[in-house]
């Protein structure tokens, strides 16, 4: 009986060293599962990037037009806050979920792998790189490669798969994504910091010294490219006083002989005064009205407008144009009040020069009487004067206040509407007043005295 209690715990020994290989093989099978799992989420994580950036316009409107959760959360992913900033957070939750998944996926294989490195008795350094090139391997290609190909070739699929994942991903990541896109944020200013600034009258000056085959055509998209992101909306705009727009209240027929006569695809709809701009008439949506399949007034086709301060810039309304898909907005001044129109041809016309189509009518705001006289209409721009006479966009500044015109530049000169026939000079320019009336100038002679400038330079 005194060895009853030897026996027992003997008897349990050998039961555990008969148990524990079937446990460790157990684990060892579940691990491997779980690794295989988590290669799995991070190839479709890496894959999802790229199906979420590589979206084309008609992807995108296929997304809207689906009605399921996946394409809702999708499209919340793209554009909530905004598209600049869900962009960055959809971003930083990708990096930050795989990283997540990919450090797992490092430590699970290197304790599965463990057993392996000690039954084959290799050194430290052979175990440390067999275990880098394996787990590299696997997620290089397994975790990257493969994923981004699918996602290439398939990426609505991919997109409408991880919409939801990602969704509930980023509202548990909130803390560790606005860390991140804030820090990034930092840096990015820290680094703009300190990068030398070199001025746009030193770019000009770098691409009048490169452009020696004297391209003019191509210089003037150069310096457009360079100075666009320096022009305020005012400047391009079409002033209210040339602005084609209807009345809210005009009646149907009326509207429609109207529009025939303007040739223009979208106009600005007002109620009372141009101030008061409530709507934009694109002429496509009457088609119904035109062929008599729709007895809707033609009031329910009005869409949003688009409202613009004077003073932005319009590098930045066309970003809003690409992100809202629209190609017109009202610009307002600080009391809101309507002071024209700017079209998404305005901006490019600025940068590339003048776009002529088939539809468009020549507006001759200038014609030229010899080398250094032309004939100017009061509402020309300023910038299309400095460029026709080849100077400086800033060449009017001391003189032209708030003015964008070259009317406005001489009821600036002249603190009054000049009369016709009234003679001022500024720099090396004279103009002679040809036609006004009490409201505005209408025609200016325009004398450039080059002798003058080739004495004073």
């Amino acid at each position: 009986m005194e060895g009853e209690p030897e026996q027992q715990l003997l008897l349990f020994t050998t039961m555990l060293e008969q148990v524990l290989p079937a446990i460790n093989v157990l684990q060892s099978v579940g691990l491997l599962i779980v690794v295989i799992g988590l290669v799995f989420l991070s190839g479709l994580i890496s894959g999802s990037e790229n199906a979420f950036f590589s979206l084309s316009l008609d992807d995108l409107n296929t997304i809207e037009d689906n009605p399921s959760r996946s394409s809702k959360q999708a499209l919340k992913l793209l554009n909530v806050p905004d598209r600049a900033a869900a962009t960055q957070n959809l971003l930083a939750t990708i990096l930050i979920l795989n990283n997540f998944i990919n450090i797992s996926i490092i430590i699970l294989s290197t304790y599965l792998l463990s057993d392996v490195w000690l039954s084959l008795q290799l050194a430290d350094w052979m175990v440390v790189t067999l275990e880098i090139g394996v787990i590299t391997f696997m997620l290089v290609l397994f975790g990257e490669i493969i994923p981004k190909i699918y996602a290439t070739q398939n990426n609505l699929k991919l997109v409408h798969v991880t919409a939801p994942l990602l969704f509930y991903a980023q509202k548990v990541l909130t803390p560790f994504v606005w860390t991140l896109t804030k820090s990034t944020k930092l840096i990015d200013r820290k680094i703009a910091r300190t990068q030398k600034a070199v001025s746009l009258e030193e770019l000009n000056q770098a691409i009048e010294i490169a452009s020696v085959d004297d391209n003019i055509e191509e210089k003037n998209i150069l310096k457009g490219l360079v100075n666009y992101g320096n022009i305020s909306v005012k400047q391009i705009m079409r002033p209210r006083m040339d602005v084609s727009a209807v009345d809210y209240n005009m009646e149907q027929q009326e509207l429609i002989g109207l529009v025939k006569e303007m040739g223009y695809s979208r106009v600005p709809v007002y109620e009372d005064s141009f101030d008061k701009i409530v709507g934009i008439l694109y002429i496509k949506d009457l088609l119904p009205v035109l062929t008599n399949k729709s007895n809707q007034k033609w009031q329910s086709f009005l869409r949003d407008p688009f409202f613009v301060p004077e003073n932005k810039k319009i590098d930045d309304l066309l970003d809003e144009f690409q992100e809202k898909r629209i190609h017109m907005a009202i610009v307002v001044d600080e009391y809101g009040g309507s002071e024209g129109i700017v079209t998404m041809e305005d901006i490019l016309e600025e940068i590339f020069g003048d776009l002529v189509d088939e539809f468009d009518e020549d507006e001759l705001v200038y014609s030229k009487l010899d080398d250094t006289t032309y004939i100017f209409e009061g509402k020309a721009l300023l910038t299309d004067m400095c460029k026709i006479f080849e100077l400086s966009t800033d060449y009017f500044d001391e003189a032209k206040g708030e003015a964008d015109t070259l009317g406005g530049l001489l009821m600036e000169m002249h603190q009054e509407i000049p009369k016709r026939g009234d003679v001022l000079n500024y720099a090396n320019f004279e103009f002679k007043i040809e036609s006004a009336d009490k409201r505005r100038v209408k025609r200016v002679k325009v004398s450039f005295d080059i002798e003058r400038e080739d004495a004073e330079g």
